[in-house]
């Protein structure tokens, strides 16, 4: 008799097969992952490298222009660089997305996920604005949450300059960025704006205690794992780390109240160090009465659209994040 332990299948056989193709892609050229790069600046230099070359033909096709700004100092917050994108021929008044990259708070530009921003200003007709802000542990928090939440409050002061909707704005994220829209909706919030008609949250990186059971389960995928997380957060909460000093803009996860959020959407690997704290999250908001769309991908590992970027799975994530979008920002 076979017992359910004979037949259990390895992470790496649980993942979906075209997705994991690419990842063993990757770590054959990468031997261990991102992870096993010791030097940060060499870690980061990779992870463009390999963004660049999985998305190349992500954008062909696409009409969209766009420019970089710097977006001047407001009240006690820093200038902060953006991108902004726009689909090329339409003048109209249009909603905006304030994008947030990925990358542990401690990698990433507004090169990291350029093609990504193009493909959501065309697919949901937006002005995307993309926020280069401060990494870790270079600038700890409050840095990236300030440079988020200047950029979302300039967005909304400059509607009219932009042609955008101030009551049709959408943050989104994805990991890291996840961490930074939930973080700044918070603010938003207890602020009492700006106000927001979506907070789309990939894969959240949310808590910042590394106590659920998939931080301990994902060891080895070699995209991200506990080791990496452990580290971001480090990076990110410097002397904070490991006390109960932590403000909720920075782990949102230790917010007491989630009411009067906006409404979410929440979508979440299957076989991610973030699996758990991202269901707790989703589970929470519902309990707090905020509308939430939550969706768990089988077989998908972290970003994994973005490293498996031609993969059928990335494509039916990037099709429900994008008829989200759309619901939400329609007039």
């Amino acid at each position: 008799m076979v017992t359910p332990k004979e037949v259990a299948l390895t992470i790496q056989e649980r993942i979906d097969p075209q997705a994991r193709e690419a990842l063993d892609g990757m770590l054959t050229a990468l031997p261990g992952g991102l992870g096993a790069i010791a030097d940060l600046t060499d870690r980061r230099t990779t992870l463009y490298a390999i963004v660049a070359a999985e998305s190349a033909a992500a954008a062909e096709n696409v009409r969209v222009v766009f420019e970089d700004r710097t977006v001047g100092a407001q009240e006690d917050f820093a200038a902060v660089r953006v991108r902004i994108y726009r689909p090329a021929g339409i003048e109209t008044t249009l909603p905006a997305i304030v994008y947030l990259h990925g990358g542990g708070l401690s990698m990433g530009n507004l090169a990291l996920e350029h093609n990504i921003c193009l493909m959501l200003a065309e697919a949901v007709t937006a002005v995307v604005v993309a926020v280069d802000y401060r990494l870790a542990p270079e600038n700890p928090f409050p840095a990236a949450s300030d440079d988020t939440y200047a950029a979302l409050r300039w967005v909304a002061a400059s509607s009219a300059e932009l042609t955008v909707d101030p009551d049709r704005i959408a943050i989104v994220g994805m990991s890291a960025g996840a961490n930074l829209a939930a973080g700044v909706a918070l603010r938003a919030r207890d602020a009492g704006g700006p106000s927001l008609r979506l907070q789309m949250l990939g894969y959240p990186m949310v808590d910042d205690t590394n106590t659920t059971a998939s931080s301990h389960e994902f060891l080895n995928v070699g995209v991200w794992d506990r080791l990496s997380n452990i580290e971001a957060w480090t990076f990110y909460l410097g002397d904070t780390y490991g006390t109960d000093r932590i403000s909720r803009y920075a782990a949102p996860a230790r917010a007491s109240d989630l009411a009067g959020l906006p409404p979410t959407y929440i979508d979440i690997a299957e076989l991610d160090v973030m699996r758990d704290e991202g269901l707790t999250y989703a589970t929470r908001l519902v309990q707090a009465e905020v509308a939430t769309e939550l969706h768990l991908h089988p077989g998908a590992f972290h970003a994994v659209e973005i490293f498996a970027s031609q993969s059928d799975l990335a494509q039916r994530i990037w099709a429900l994040r994008i008829s989200a979008l759309n619901r939400a920002l329609t007039s």
